[in-house]
């Protein structure tokens, strides 16, 4: 990868980014390119194969596989915002424009927001499945659904509109080296040569009211699900409670727990490349691993699975 490159300058404006990603070893490019390449791969195929399974059957056309379908639509979308761009700085030039800078981070913060928000309602989805099991046609009505999922997107869109709003205020006349493999806001505000006061503040009063709003939402709503399942007299009935919303608890662990891992990792001085190499988690790996999360111990899903199949292929 070539990192000694300096943008041409316009008014001594930055008019072009470097994305240092992962190694200046070139021995590693090739092998770190087969494996993202394979995670984004599989990232693509299980998405894509669950939207279009959720689709295709009639039978998971309920609220629960309405919100995975977004789920996996988000994901899917996610992925392909970076990686593309990722893999191929392993085999060219990591050269971002400016404007093509601004367009990813506004994509990656508005699927990233709306993930966050998703993941909510899937919980308040459980909690009436669980809590209101009675109510629940009437509760998660179709228009109940996607009215939540409306909000979901609309909630991510003010997200990305502010942190990309408020980078457009800022000007890059210095270095143009970004140390990460994506343009993410902490790494771009280490480039400015102008205040990054508002920005800051901008980035954690969105970030704060995001994670706080959504974790507190679905803490309650599993608290109340607990709540319900202990109450449940068999242990059978126990155990069957538990099923319908253990993939979503393991999703929300991984989305939540290696997000504000790297987060906070990335708000000491000086951590910003273990907070590049944490990140992957998040932004990677969790995409990949959400399909097979929903979909390993789902009965329906292999039911609808095996019928299609078969209708396929027979």
């Amino acid at each position: 990868m070539s990192q000694k490159r300096m943008a041409p300058r316009n008014s001594s404006s930055v008019t072009e980014f470097i994305l240092v990603g992962f190694s200046n070893q070139p021995a590693l490019q090739l092998p770190l390119f087969f494996v993202f390449l394979g995670i984004y791969v599989l990232t693509v195929i299980g998405n894509l194969g669950l939207i279009t399974l959720i689709g295709l059957n009639s039978s998971l056309h309920t609220p629960m596989y309405f919100f995975l379908f977004n789920l996996s639509f988000i994901d899917f979308c996610y992925s392909c915002v970076f990686t593309p761009k990722m893999l191929s700085d392993f085999v060219s030039e990591n050269i971002i424009s400016y404007m093509g800078c601004m367009t990813q981070l506004f994509f990656f913060c508005f699927f990233v927001n709306s993930e966050c928000y998703v993941l909510v309602s899937m919980a308040y989805d459980r909690y009436v499945a669980i809590c209101n099991p009675l109510l629940y046609t009437v509760t998660m009505s179709p228009q109940v659904c996607t009215l939540l999922m409306f909000c979901s997107y609309v909630i991510g869109f003010a997200g990305a509109m502010a942190h990309t709003g408020s980078m457009l205020t800022l000007t890059f006349c210095d270095s143009n080296m970004i140390h990460h493999y994506l343009c993410e806001v902490l790494p771009l505000l280490q480039l400015s040569c102008t205040s990054t006061y508002a920005n800051e503040l901008v980035f954690f009063i969105v970030v704060g009211v995001v994670i706080t709003a959504s974790s507190i939402s679905i803490f309650i709503s599993y608290a109340l699900i607990l709540s319900n399942i202990l109450k449940i007299p068999s242990a059978e009935g126990r155990s069957k409670a538990f099923g319908t919303c253990g993939s979503h608890v393991v999703a929300v662990a991984l989305f939540f727990g290696s997000g504000a891992f790297t987060y906070l990792t990335t708000s000491f001085p000086g951590s910003m490349e273990e907070g590049r190499f944490a990140s992957v988690f998040y932004t990677n790996v969790v995409p990949m691993l959400n399909p097979l999360i929903y979909s390993l111990r789902n009965k329906d899903v292999k039911l609808a699975l095996n019928k299609t199949l078969k209708r396929v292929l027979f």
